[in-house]
């Protein structure tokens, strides 16, 4: 071996060092008989070094897996000794191997296994047994080679093809035969023999019986002596929770349902018996989060047998089966309302399912009735915060416990399904209890009170947040509360997380406002002031904005008499904030967003006149216009590039508000209603300038595109006159990305104005196509994946926006560029069609040709058209589908063949018996296509219906090829 080399394995090496033993690895791998050099160390303990020995290692794994089928008999006897003289060697060593280097030769026995069992070796596992013995350093191996047994046959996290599903089935129907019995005895012999005096061979080997009685014959462990031992390790502290997930994966195991329960209710009694349903005398958390699992799965199967006992009519063992489940009951309890997460998220599913049961019953006892109240109770405690939940700084157990609240969410849901009116009750008694003396309550009782009150909205669904009509009981209730929750001054409440949830709330109830309008300024001054957008807290100020502008948006006209003075009042918080003054405005520029909307939504929906509402609008983007001039000089001056990054984001937020604000625009309230026309026809000339600045060009395009993107909608055919500059400013020494986001902005233009912009589109197409072409064409290296894709959306776009313009009526737009720019681009949408494999650009370029096919094709059409459909359209149809990318099971690739069908269809229409006839004679007989097979394609293209000929296109293509 290269000594040199294998120094670089140690993960302190240099890093050159260990390049190169990367590299001797990659020579190792493709090397003939390098695997036995390995083979002999590892046999001969030649090295001690760790690194070197799990490399040896490694390079054996290669082999077996990827290259075994090319060794001799001789070779693969070799291998099989190797590891059997390593296994012996493991038992004498002074000291055991370090535990990567044993998975890594269970991965490797594993590999074997898979590869020989079936074939040359048997005897496998019975050979292991014979070198292993009882030898704890032997069992250690032995069970490390069964979980990657286990591991390469059943393992869920990893994708087999079908072939090797077959391959695994069949192995283990084999083991079931041959071996299983003899492991389970040998787990058996090495639990009774380590039990007391080798903990983790026991757990090893508990885990293994875990993993395996998923798919082995029940009744090898769900027996007497196993069970009995699996008990006796329940009180053994070091050995319980792997003796509980084991007797898990037992209960878990698909079985019927009579003997399922027989199974639990016979577990129950032992486990009740050795006093283990006694949860509060029990302070091991990490075991009790096991145990709840075990509780929730046999919680869960009993439920499972219920329920087929019910689906069979089986209705006197289903009443049986339920008792063992109410049984179960007030331990579930017990757990689910523990103060450790963990130990009650494990019991969820069970409580879940029981619920469901309780949902399909036709009246539910006494009992159930306070069982269901208990459950309720339980969720409504254990939705509180506890002290420890850092709201300023979120780290993992903050967002599990967020996890934990959307489980208990969900049993809050089902418990709604069961009994809407003990919920309601309930939350009305621990709102109001808590609501009269949130003053002197902690933050984690008042939060959860209003949490409640918000999470009735989804618990008790209606259509359209109508709360507050309907069901007069559950409306005065939920409008009782609301009203509380408005008057009752708790917005003023100094903790975050009870501000937050009262806004989130009050935005969630917006229909209580429609019922009692009187409490909308208490509500609106709670948004406005230190409670809201003005509050110490950036994270409730930014979440304040959000709502605060779907308060407004959902208020709608009762916003009327309010819409000045809320406007003055949110005036300082739209400054937009040069970057060198250094202050720190109290919005980011995304929360700025909302405000300008529903500035926006404020002015457009009020009841004023055009004439008003134009003033309002100005006063609200004169700022604007005006920081934006400023800001753009001092760009233009800046010299050092952070600098100019700054401005330029600044600027671009300030284009991005303006554009908000006109998001508030509709159909009913245009911009041409409302009189604003020229504000952002004035924004539009401010902000365009922008176009033509040299420096950080990016960011400011992207911002001005965006806002024209907008006007065209708004400002219809007012926005025209604009284009041209603009259009030709931005093609100005463009990037692929740059182009890519241009011709969005073109296509949007063409299919709204149609004809409208016709001269313009005729004058702006070559310099767009020339640009594109440019780039296109512009040479990368071979390996740089992002310019390659750069390059295939690019071309993507391009093709779109040709789609755009012959699907708008406007192929004149293409006609009238002359004959040979015509022809430049009628061959680049060829190239589309065949040469590059993206079947979204080919199937946009089959759209392209049937349209242009559909327009010029006839009789009429321009002169050599007809010629170019027969030399190039028509073979595209087939030259395409025939390429080797041309992947039929893809379904991205089956759209673009069923354009190509449609373009096929399209061409025989327009040209009717003599395309029938070039088909015939010449073009498919090129092809080497038999007589009969071209009488039926043609047949099939006649079909009047176009649905036939797209089915025969995809087995003619199917047919066509190897």
């Amino acid at each position: 071996m290269d000594e040199q080399a294998l120094l670089g394995l140690n993960p302190n090496a240099d890093a050159d060092f260990r390049q190169r033993a990367l590299a001797y690895f990659e020579q190792l791998k493709i090397s003939q008989d390098a695997w036995q050099v390995c083979a002999e160390a590892l046999a001969q303990s030649i090295y001690s070094d760790d690194h070197i020995k799990f490399f040896c290692f490694q390079v054996l794994e290669h082999q077996v897996k990827f290259k075994y089928s090319e060794l001799t008999e001789v070779q693969q006897q070799l291998i099989r000794e190797t590891l059997i003289t390593w296994l012996q060697a493991q038992m004498l060593n002074p000291q055991p191997e370090k535990t990567f280097i044993r998975n890594k030769a269970a991965q490797v026995f594993a590999l074997l296994f898979v590869t020989e069992y079936l074939t040359k070796w048997p005897k496998f596992f019975f050979d292991i047994l014979s070198v292993v013995d009882l030898n704890p350093r032997g069992v250690d191996m032995y069970l490390r080679i069964l979980m990657a047994v286990d591991a390469e046959l059943v393992d869920r996290d990893v994708v087999h093809t079908s072939e090797e599903a077959r391959r695994n089935t069949l192995l283990k129907d084999t083991m079931r035969e041959q071996c299983i019995p003899s492991l389970v005895e040998s787990w058996y012999q090495i639990l009774q023999n380590y039990q007391y005096n080798n903990s983790e061979l026991t757990c090893q080997c508990l885990e293994v019986v875990g993993a395996y009685v998923s798919w082995i014959d029940l009744s090898l462990i769900a027996n007497e002596r196993f069970i009995n031992m699996l008990l006796g390790h329940m009180s053994v502290e070091v050995l319980r929770e792997e003796a509980c997930d084991c007797l898990f994966e037992i209960v878990n195991k698909g079985m019927d349902p009579i003997d399922k329960t027989k199974l639990v209710e016979s577990l129950c009694q032992v486990l009740q018996s050795a006093g283990l349903f006694s949860i509060d005398q029990e302070d091991d958390v990490d075991f009790l989060a096991r145990f709840s699992k075990l509780v929730n799965g046999m919680g869960q199967a009993l439920i499972a047998s219920w329920t087929k006992l019910v689906k069979n009519g089986d209705m006197k063992s289903a009443q049986d089966t339920l008792q063992a489940i109410e049984a179960k009951v007030a331990l579930m309890l017990q757990l689910l309302v523990h103060e450790d997460d963990d130990i009650s998220s494990n019991i969820i599913g069970f409580c879940y399912d029981y619920l469901h049961i309780l949902k399909q019953l036709s009246a539910l006892s006494d009992q159930q009735k306070a069982n269901v109240e208990a459950i309720m109770l339980a969720v409504m405690k254990k939705l509180t915060y506890d002290e420890e939940y850092n709201f300023e700084n979120e780290g993992e157990d903050e967002a599990m416990f967020v996890e934990y609240r959307k489980q208990l969410k969900l049993l809050l849901d089902r418990l709604a399904q069961v009994s809407p009116e003990l919920l309601l009750a309930s939350v009305r008694r621990v709102f109001n209890t808590t609501l009269q003396n949130w003053q002197t309550t902690r933050f984690m009782e008042v939060e959860v009170a209003i949490r409640l009150l918000y999470m009735l909205a989804e618990a008790l669904p209606v259509s359209h947040g109508a709360h507050f009509s309907g069901d007069v009981t559950k409306a005065t209730a939920l409008q009782d509360m609301m009203r509380t929750l408005v008057t009752s001054g708790v917005s003023a409440y100094q903790h975050t997380s009870v501000t937050l949830e009262f806004f989130e709330t009050v935005v969630r109830y917006e229909k209580f406002f429609a019922v009692e309008p009187q409490h909308i300024p208490t509500v609106l001054m709670a948004f406005l002031d230190h409670r809201g957008l003005r509050h110490t807290s950036p994270k409730v100020r930014s979440r304040t904005a959000y709502l605060f502008s779907r308060f407004v948006k959902s208020l709608n006209k009762q916003m009327n008499p309010f819409i000045e003075d809320v406007l003055n009042r949110i005036q300082d918080l739209m400054e937009l904030s040069p970057p060198e003054n250094g202050y720190q405005a109290l919005l980011s520029s995304d929360d700025q967003l909302f405000i300008y909307e529903t500035a926006g939504v404020l002015i457009v929906n009020s009841e004023y006149s055009a004439e008003r509402k134009q003033v309002l609008m100005r006063n609200l983007l004169t700022p604007l216009m005006e920081k934006f001039k400023v800001l753009l000089e001092k760009l233009m001056m800046a010299q050092d590039e952070d600098r100019q990054m700054a401005l330029a984001d600044c600027l671009n937020h300030a284009v991005g508000f303006a554009s908000r604000t006109s998001k508030a625009f509709s159909n009913k309230q245009t911009v041409k209603q409302c009189g604003c026309s020229e504000v952002y026809l004035d924004c539009l000339q401010t902000f365009l300038p922008a176009l033509s600045c040299p420096l950080q060009k990016e960011v400011l395009r992207s911002g001005v595109r965006t806002f024209l993107h907008r006007m065209i909608i708004c400002l219809e055919e007012e926005v025209l006159p604009f284009i041209p500059s603009a259009s030709e400013h931005m093609l100005k020494d463009c990037e692929a990305k740059d182009l890519q986001e241009f011709i969005p902005l073109i296509n949007q233009i063409t299919a709204k104005f149609k004809t409208q912009v016709s001269p313009f589109l005729q004058q702006m197409f070559m310099p767009l196509l020339h640009a594109i072409f440019e780039v296109l064409l512009l040479p990368a290296e071979e390996n740089d994946q992002s310019a390659a894709l750069e390059k295939q959306m690019l071309r993507r776009s391009y093709f779109a926006f040709l789609q755009t313009v012959t699907g708008s009526g406007m192929s004149e737009v293409i006609a009238n560029q002359g004959a040979e720019n015509v022809e430049r681009v009628l061959f680049t949408v060829i190239q589309g069609a065949v040469d590059y494999p993206d079947p979204i650009a080919q199937k946009t370029c089959f759209i392209i040709l049937s349209k242009l096919v559909e327009l010029w094709g006839g009789k009429d059409g321009p002169v050599g058209f007809a010629d170019f459909v027969y030399k190039h359209i028509v073979p595209a149809c087939f030259l395409a589908p025939l390429k080797q990318t041309f992947d039929l099971a893809d379904a991205q690739t089956v759209l673009a063949l069923s354009e190509c069908a449609v373009t096929l269809k399209t061409i025989h229409l327009k040209r009717g018996p003599e395309c029938i006839q070039y088909l015939q004679q010449e073009y498919l007989p090129s092809l080497q296509v038999a007589p009969e097979i071209i009488q039926e394609f043609c047949q099939a293209l006649q079909q009047p219906d176009a649905k036939v000929f797209k089915n025969y296109l995809k087995v003619f293509f199917q047919r066509a090829k190897p």
